[in-house]
């Protein structure tokens, strides 16, 4: 099997910055579109859905419908990751599902934002749960297999660690661009309005990801570089086999608690910036490029750490200053005497390091680990292990946005936010303590002489 080359392992991270945009235009501005505050709504925001805890007085109808979405999106995973292991096109096991979910994913997320009536409706909210359904299925279509092409099309781990890096690269980019969105609409809301302002940014960004997601399909002879069968059995047998491997079962439930705090507190961002630095929306898309570009200075410095202190190791070290962070989150706002700009960049100078971690590290472990149990059960269920994380993941930030959107609500005067940063600062805590039980060695191991862990 040919080994992916520097040029085609970036034309692979393409599809991810494109995914990667999309996935950010839900989890940044989703629940800012349709449960904005009060200086959205000054802004010409209409309120499209219910506002409040309208569900049995405790969580909000966007909460509900995130969560549901989240759910949902977890079920298929499993299902989806179990037909792309048992594929047997002649494109190989996962670039058919990359050709076909590319235009509807991006379509679906365009329609999340489009609700049909310009008022607080119920039609609002079937229609926002219908799309927000279509968008989950087709993200889990696209990105599932993309993920197993990782350790699949990476021959050893110095290659899967290459790739890791290259994707994490984009993702952050494709993240950044979505951030930018404030930008772009704020340009246009003069002569449309907001609203159509926000639609029209969604649709150009929506139709720039559906290309990049393209890339990979027409770059990469799936064939060419894996060499694997299509696995037997069902999705649940196959999920079964995948949860026996214990130190997944650890990493996983590292993983679950690392995206509920995480979550909450990217959904948290853009009114951080709001409600307790009193800036203007557009300062988050600053501080989130600035984040992002601070954070690619620590790519090298975080391959070559990794190299002597280990994945585990340095996915620690990243999950105590994340946490510091979120902390940090909490308290600001005029009671720390600096100014509301400074505070900002303070936070932005901080998370660059564990961004740049978490962004490189966490896939390449799946990746090691996958490899490790494919070498001691002969099957090759990467698909499934990439769907489990993403399962278990998913559950977690279905959790996060009922906890987001009903914590958000608490008090007056941005003390909702506060909690929000406060309680992710407690989970990223949970998350690296639970990491601690991860045997590293054991894994390297079994990659390095083939033995059973």
């Amino acid at each position: 099997m040919q080994s992916l080359s520097k040029g085609k392992i970036w034309l692979l991270a393409v599809g991810q910055l494109g995914w990667a945009m999309l996935s950010g235009l839900i989890s940044n501005w989703l629940v800012y579109f349709y449960q904005p505050d009060e200086t959205a709504q000054a802004a010409g925001q209409i309120l499209f859905i219910p506002q409040g805890r309208a569900l049995f007085g405790v969580f909000t109808i966007i909460g509900a419908i995130t969560a549901l979405g989240r759910v949902f999106d977890a079920v298929t995973d499993p299902w989806i990751a179990s037909l792309s292991d048992r594929c047997r096109s002649g494109l190989g096991r996962r670039i058919p599902f990359l050709k076909w979910a590319s235009l509807p994913l991006a379509f679906s997320t365009v329609m999340v934002f489009c609700a049909p009536v310009g008022h607080m409706s119920g039609i609002n909210v079937v229609w926002l749960s219908v799309f927000t359904m279509c968008y989950y299925l087709a993200i889990t279509a696209y990105c599932t297999p993309f993920n197993a092409l990782i350790p699949e099309l990476g021959h050893d781990q110095k290659e899967r660690l290459n790739i890791s890096t290259a994707i994490s690269l984009t993702f952050i980019v494709g993240t950044a661009l979505a951030y930018a969105a404030p930008v772009i609409w704020g340009l246009m809301e003069p002569s449309l309005g907001r609203v159509p302002a926000m639609r029209v940014t969604f649709g150009m960004l929506a139709v720039i990801a559906f290309f990049c997601m393209q890339v990979p399909v027409f770059a990469i002879r799936e064939k060419d570089y894996v060499n694997s069968r299509p696995t037997e059995g069902t999705a649940f047998s196959s999920l079964i086999k995948t949860f026996r491997n214990k130190e997944f079962r650890i990493f996983v439930g590292s993983d679950i608690f690392y995206w509920i705090g995480l979550t909450m507190f990217q959904t948290g961002l853009p009114f951080f910036v709001t409600s307790l630095l009193g800036l203007p929306e557009s300062m988050s898309t600053v501080f989130f490029v600035a984040m992002t570009a601070l954070s690619l200075a620590f790519y090298i410095p975080v391959n070559l750490m990794t190299v002597r202190f280990g994945k585990r190791n340095m996915v620690l070290a990243a999950f105590l200053i994340f946490a510091a962070c979120f902390g940090y989150t909490a308290l600001m706002g005029p009671g720390l005497g600096i100014s509301p700009v400074v505070q900002g960049f303070i936070l932005v100078v901080a998370a660059a390091f564990p961004m740049a971690v978490f962004g490189i590290l966490p896939q390449a472990m799946v990746a090691d680990i996958s490899e490790s149990d494919s070498r001691k059960t002969g099957e090759n269920r990467e698909g499934m292990f990439y769907a489990a994380r993403t399962f278990a993941f998913k559950l977690g930030q279905s959790v996060s946005m009922l906890l987001f959107t009903a914590l958000a609500t608490l008090g007056g005067g941005g003390t909702g936010y506060r909690v929000v940063a406060g309680t992710s600062c407690a989970l990223a805590l949970t998350g690296g303590l639970i990491l601690l039980f991860y045997n590293e060695k054991k894994i390297n191991d079994v990659i390095g002489s083939g033995e059973s862990i």
